[in-house]
């Protein structure tokens, strides 16, 4: 596990000198604009035939402030846009990189968040520094003149300044405990957001469960968001108004109360009134601008105690798997641990003894929660056992770099799959002839060949190795990840539930046509399945019971199956001898 970097090194890092370039504008712009203030108060107090002097310094100080102030923000916008850039691709990178199992307890709603609210919060820090670098400037100066006007003014200012400070602190530690839970509220909100789509369906034939949920669990999560941002927001920008209100409390004292004991006569006292009032500008910004920082770092923390604490797989394999001839991949007394909706202990899976070998089928059947899919995620690489071993052509797997050997020999379709818009990665495999475009079209053809075999031919095509549409009902979306797992050429298929969405039809096109063909192939195929009536289309039946294998090689009679008759040309002929060809 590497060490999450700090706010400071990802800006730092991000930025180059570029932020050092801006930082230094942004100083500048300050510097010129104490030196107006400084013009203006003296211009006060000098004889008219002398103020043409003045008056160029003046207008080169006013230049000196826009060209200053407008180089800083350019630079920081900048900024602004790469530090986002390459925060997302540090959290996508991280993502990525991390085993599957850490990614389904971080959750969608969480790494939305990430990407979005969280990344933007930080990002937007970079907006704001450089009117806080400026505006620290100038209060700084204008504290630096008053200690050249009056020492005893410039204790007055600092002790307004400090207490400002003293009011922010105070409440900054309540005001985060209240910022921290509206930013969990918001990954709830995300969640309940993706709702509306996930669930429109059922929503919309039901209209209580619709106003159920949007006065429930809904507004449970808007309102928890507003309510903590607004309490956080108001503890802040109550103790900076107090802060900047100490101020004209100054200014009242010195004008009303201490002028004449320090001897300070009107013009000068106007002068420290003119340095005041001009403070309250610069001083209220950079106070309103804390807050913002305040926001940044409790976003970057979440982002660093979401994505630090993950693991990242550090194997690699080669891009083609590995290239030794596939044989068998087995399962030897391994166990796995789980939690159940609605099951306070954990459900233990194993142990299990299985094998899959190549050109074989084997039937995966038990009742629902019996463990079936996270079996396939085993059996697949994308959950590594608590106990027993994997083993890949009788060799185990032992680390990182043998785990991803073993995933790049296997291809899925769950019951949960996600259809990508094109054909990724499957290029690589399609580029015999060397050249980028002829590899294209070689995968449009082949892509669209399986598409016309299982009959989707009408609705969608493959152009530069992307789908024309995703359009389509689940079980037509099936077909089309079916389509995108044959063209990965990997010996070991999984397919979970696969035939579920199928309409009668093709759900026998897919037993007694793809599945022959794919063994045809030589993979090893393992089908989780609830279709008994085809169990004779596989090799072997493998019984999942609460977690355990009680039956394998359970017989079914073909004389109860139906009669069925394959097309002119079978969907399998097409499939099988498409790797003839392209070997």
């Amino acid at each position: 596990m590497s060490a999450f970097p700090s706010l400071r090194n990802v800006l730092f890092r991000a930025s180059g000198h570029l932020l050092a370039f801006a930082i230094v504008a942004s100083l500048a712009g300050g510097a010129a604009s104490v030196g107006l203030i400084a013009t203006i108060n003296r211009a006060l107090s000098t004889p008219a035939d002398q103020l043409t002097a003045l008056g160029l310094r003046f207008a080169a100080l006013a230049v000196a402030v826009l060209l200053c102030r407008t180089a800083a923000l350019m630079l920081f916008v900048r900024l602004n846009q790469t530090v986002l850039a390459s925060l997302r691709e540090h959290i996508a990178g991280r993502l990525l990189a991390s085993p599957y199992a850490e990614l389904e307890r971080v959750g969608l709603g969480r790494g939305l968040a990430l990407l979005g609210e969280d990344t933007n919060q930080v990002a937007t820090l970079l907006v704001a520094l450089p009117f806080v670098v400026m505006n620290g400037t100038i209060v700084l100066g204008c504290l630096a003149y008053l200690a050249y006007l009056s020492w005893q003014v410039f204790l007055f200012a600092l002790v307004a300044v400090l207490s400002g400070s003293v009011c922010y602190r105070l409440s900054r530690k309540r005001s985060q405990r209240y910022l921290r839970d509206a930013g969990k509220w918001h990954d709830v909100l995300i969640e309940r957001f993706g709702a509306i789509f996930a669930g429109a369906k059922e929503l919309k034939l039901h209209r209580q469960r619709r106003e159920a949920f949007a006065n429930g669990p809904l507004a449970e999560a808007i309102d928890a968001v507003r309510t903590n941002r607004t309490q956080g927001l108001s503890l802040l920008y109550l103790s900076l108004t107090i802060g900047s209100t100490l101020f004209f409390a100054v200014i009242g004292i010195i004008l009303f109360a201490v002028q004449r004991p320090l001897g300070a006569d009107a013009a000068v006292a106007s002068g420290y009134t003119l340095v005041f009032l001009y403070m309250m500008a610069p001083l209220e910004g950079l106070l309103n601008s804390l807050p913002q920082f305040n926001l940044a770092r409790i976003a970057y923390q979440r982002i660093a105690d979401t994505t630090g604490p993950l693991a990242v797989e550090q194997g690699q394999a080669d891009a083609a798997g590995d290239r030794r001839p596939f044989v068998e991949l087995a399962l030897r007394g391994v166990t796995h641990r789980y939690f159940r909706d609605g099951e306070d202990g954990a459900f233990t899976l194993g142990p299990i003894e299985l094998s899959l070998r190549a050109g074989e089928v084997v039937f995966l059947v038990g009742g629902n929660g019996s463990g079936k899919t996270t079996l396939a995620k085993l059996l697949v690489g994308l959950y590594a056992p608590e106990r027993g071993s994997v083993l890949l052509n009788g060799e185990p797997i032992a680390d990182a770099a043998d785990r991803e050997r073993h995933r790049q020999q296997c291809t899925a379709v769950f019951s949960d799959f996600h259809l990508f818009d094109s054909l990724l990665g499957a290029a690589t495999n399609a580029g015999e002839a060397g050249a980028h475009e002829v590899g294209n079209a070689a995968l449009d053809a082949r892509a669209n060949e399986l598409l016309a075999r299982l009959q989707l031919q009408h609705k969608v095509t493959v152009r530069d190795g992307a789908f024309s549409t995703r359009a389509l009902s689940q079980g037509q979306r099936k077909r089309l990840a079916l389509v995108a797992a044959c063209l990965e050429e990997r010996p070991v298929i999984v397919l979970d539930e696969w035939a579920a969405d199928q309409d009668p039809a093709f759900k026998a096109v897919f037993y007694r046509e793809i599945v022959p063909a794919l063994r045809a192939q030589g993979k090893a195929v393992l089908v989780i399945s609830h279709d008994d009536r085809y169990f004779d289309a596989g090799d072997r039946v493998v019984l999942l019971d609460q977690g355990r294998i009680r039956e394998e090689g359970i017989e079914y009679q073909r004389e109860y199956q139906p009669e069925y008759q394959p097309a002119a040309e079978p969907a399998g002929v097409a499939i099988a001898t498409e790797r003839q060809r392209a070997a």
